[in-house]
């Protein structure tokens, strides 16, 4: 790999007149300039990221930190940031804690030492120590989805308890009273706002909530499956299933296929998030959408702001998720 020396050498020109074309620090005569740029081509020489941090204090990188990237909904959160991100001038390094709090630290100090401006988290849960971590104020924070306890940070949701009032309300419209849900994890906040509104809108409606309709399980393809199993194999079945997330919608669908139960004619089934492959799911899926494309471009801009003025008032986003009807839900026909 070059170096700024070699450059430096093969354009006949000092390291500093070198450093200074590079990074527009002072006025070089436009035929040093040209010069140095042709053997910069030549040679594929790479200036480094942060040596040149150390003299702007800017890498022009943010870091990312999300639970699970193969869930679609936060790939396409992720697409979102990337592209706003992109656009004002600065590259995103992504890590997955894959829903460990203990590994989302040992990644953020790793992301420090990048020496990244900011830093966009998507907790994977409550862990003490990276509390403690982020309450040092070492760099601007925009917590996305789910807040932390004890540190102060500008924050970005959606309205999940509404989300989940708006699906279980939805299904009571088309007639059913036996609505079972399959929620996320206990543990996590905006699982049990998804719940909260959906017990809610059973609660509105005068409808007795069955504990034994109300399953928790991972955002996973797998644990919508069994858990939807579980629910097909009760003595007296739900006629509408609510998931907490597309992919448990779509696990539930191959369970209910399995166990010989058409959709949406003997069971509704309504998902949340309306990631891309609802659409092609068979039927294609209702769900409540979140505004991820919207989401994700608030968090960029917001976390922009806070790196040019730590001084601004801590923000609190909360965006409207939106009912997207598809074929996965029908009529209450007894």
């Amino acid at each position: 790999m070059a170096t700024m020396k070699q450059v430096a050498e093969q354009a006949g020109v000092s390291t500093t007149t070198v450093s200074h074309v590079i990074n527009n620090t002072r006025v070089v005569s436009e035929d040093v300039r040209a010069r140095v740029q042709a053997v910069i081509e030549q040679l594929r020489y790479v200036p480094s990221a942060v040596a040149r941090s150390l003299k702007n204090d800017r890498t022009h990188t943010l870091g990312m930190m999300v639970p699970n990237n193969s869930n679609p909904y936060f790939a396409e959160v992720i697409r979102g940031i990337e592209d706003a991100a992109f656009k004002l001038g600065y590259n995103i390094i992504l890590c997955n804690s894959y829903d460990d709090p203990g590994k989302q630290v040992a990644y953020i100090r790793v992301l420090m030492e990048k020496r990244i401006d900011g830093l966009i988290l998507v907790s994977s849960g409550t862990d003490p120590e990276l509390s403690r971590f982020l309450a040092g104020d070492r760099i601007p924070v925009v917590l996305v989805d789910r807040e932390i306890s004890g540190v102060a940070a500008d924050f970005i949701e959606s309205d999940h308890e509404q989300g989940g009032y708006m699906g279980a309300k939805y299904l009571l419209q088309l007639g059913h009273r036996a609505i079972a849900c399959v929620a996320g994890p206990e543990k996590l906040l905006t699982s049990r706002e998804r719940v909260a509104g959906y017990r809610r809108a059973l609660d509105e409606a005068g409808v007795a909530f069955r504990p034994e309709w109300l399953l928790h399980s991972d955002f996973t393809s797998a644990g919508g499956h069994q858990a939807f199993r579980q629910l097909l194999a009760l003595p007296r079945r739900p006629s509408a299933i609510f998931a907490s997330n597309d992919l448990m919608a779509m696990g539930g669908i191959c369970a209910a296929s399995e166990a010989g139960v058409a959709i949406p004619a003997q069971l509704s089934v309504l998902g949340y998030d309306d990631i891309a492959l609802a659409a092609y799911s068979n039927p294609p899926l209702t769900s409540i959408g979140q505004p991820k494309q919207e989401m994700g471009a608030l968090t960029a801009r917001i976390l922009l702001e806070r790196m040019l003025d730590p001084g601004l008032p801590l923000r609190r986003e909360l965006l409207r998720p939106a009912l997207v009807v598809r074929k996965s839900t029908a009529p209450f026909t007894g």
